[in-house]
């Protein structure tokens, strides 16, 4: 695009640098001859492309109509001064000057430019020619530097998200046997009434550890999205009423546990969306989690499902301590640290973008310091293709000729023709 504009700036500056010395000189050149001929032309044989005109000088049979002009002419006349102008007659442009020579006579010149005119065309298609073949070479060379540029690009990220995927997939298995581990070593501790600390320093490890396996889960997902968005394959009808309500059961206990108050409001009826339920159930719970995380207790989560004009809207509001309106943008940035207890190293909300824009949606986050944070996900409703109903096929008796058809004898034992008996 960059080296097109430049190619075209280029081509029409030199253009018209070109057009207007081309100009210059082909108007001085003609009103040189144009005087030349009035002063000094011979009246019956006058230079080419030019005419003139005298008294008492018959024109030439090829002269241009509408010459000499009279008013000119007799200007002229009583004035005794030359007059030059310039007139767009017959599909071209003549050059005209009326003078008195010395000896008295008055004499009229008319130059025709349509050669010169000529060559300013030839000129303007020449560079039109040199402006396709410049953006032509231009395009074929961007498109080969552009293939050699990016293909070592392309095979870095390639090479990264393989990385990612490859580093997640082995990763969680001794995560996991870690994470387990430490929960049954925080129980056991627990049954051995070991010291407080002990117990403490158990409990934040499998807590580490499980947050980990949850960061690894955050960055296979994020690769999955990042080499096919679309995943048509996958996208099944999902109910985000049923999915809000199940992921907020699964976080009961969390929310029991900080004594928060937790409730779902959404209507009796589906809210269907197209797209991946996995992906789905990581983004609301990731705002159900963000928000508990960040609810004191005796606080309250609301989450709220509705529909209006074809988008289904998800929003969970919490009374939390809220964020500051200009931080909004940072929210959704990836390794983004807020203030709270419960963050997930600043990958769970990025993520939570990532999930909404695969799936042809919007998340938008609004909150005040000290008046809690409202989040909502909206998402297009999903909308059945219909079946197109199959074509009812109607029988059509074709009533055949009287006479046999040659070379296919009638099978035996078949219907008679009409007016024969069958035998």
């Amino acid at each position: 695009m960059i080296t097109g504009a430049i190619i075209t700036l280029l081509v029409t500056v030199v253009g018209g640098v070109a057009y207007t010395v081309m100009v210059r000189a082909q108007n001085g050149q003609v009103w040189r001859e144009v005087r030349y001929s009035a002063e000094y032309g011979d009246l019956t044989s006058p230079p080419a492309c030019t005419w003139l005109y005298a008294p008492g000088v018959t024109p030439q049979a090829d002269a241009p109509p509408g010459f000499p002009s009279r008013a000119d002419v007799d200007r002229v006349r009583g004035s005794h001064e030359a007059v030059e102008r310039t007139v767009r007659r017959n599909g071209t442009v003549y050059v005209v000057r009326t003078q008195v020579r010395t000896d008295g006579t008055v004499v009229q010149a008319a130059f025709d430019m349509r050669f010169q005119l000529a060559d300013r065309g030839h000129l303007w298609f020449a560079l039109a020619v040199a402006e396709l073949v410049g953006l032509f070479a231009a395009a074929v060379t961007g498109a080969v530097l552009g293939r050699r540029a990016v293909a070592p690009l392309v095979e870095a990220l390639t090479r990264q998200e393989r990385f990612v995927t490859d580093a997640s997939h082995e990763l969680r298995t001794p995560i996991t046997q870690v994470y387990t581990r430490a929960q049954v070593l925080a129980r056991q501790a627990a049954a051995q009434r070991l010291p407080g600390p002990h117990r403490a320093d158990l409990i934040r490890l499998a807590d580490s550890a499980g947050r980990l396996g949850e960061v690894l889960d955050d960055l296979l997902l994020s690769a999955s999205l990042a080499a096919d968005p679309a995943r048509p394959a996958e996208r099944r009808p999902v109910d985000l009423v049923a999915l809000a309500r199940s992921v907020v059961a699964e976080e009961s206990d969390r929310a029991r546990s900080r004594r928060l108050t937790v409730a779902v409001d959404g209507p009796p009826h589906p809210l269907v969306v197209a797209g991946i339920e996995s992906a789905l159930r990581r983004a609301v719970g990731e705002l159900l989690s963000n928000a508990i995380s960040h609810t004191p207790a005796g606080g309250r989560v609301e989450v709220g499902l509705s529909r209006s004009g074809g988008v289904v809207g998800l929003t969970v509001t919490d009374t939390g301590p809220g964020f500051d309106p200009a931080a909004v943008d940072q929210l959704f940035q990836r390794f983004h640290r807020g203030s709270g207890d419960g963050g997930r190293y600043g990958l769970g909300l990025a993520l939570l973008r990532e999930v909404v824009t695969s799936h042809r949606g919007t998340v938008a986050a609004t909150g005040r310091p000290g008046h809690g944070a409202r989040f909502t996900i909206r998402l297009p409703e999903y909308v059945p293709a219909v079946p197109v109903p199959a074509r009812a096929v109607t029988a059509v008796h074709v009533w055949r000729a009287a006479g046999p058809r040659r070379g296919r004898p009638r099978p035996a034992g078949g219907p008679a023709r009409p007016g024969e008996s069958p035998r």
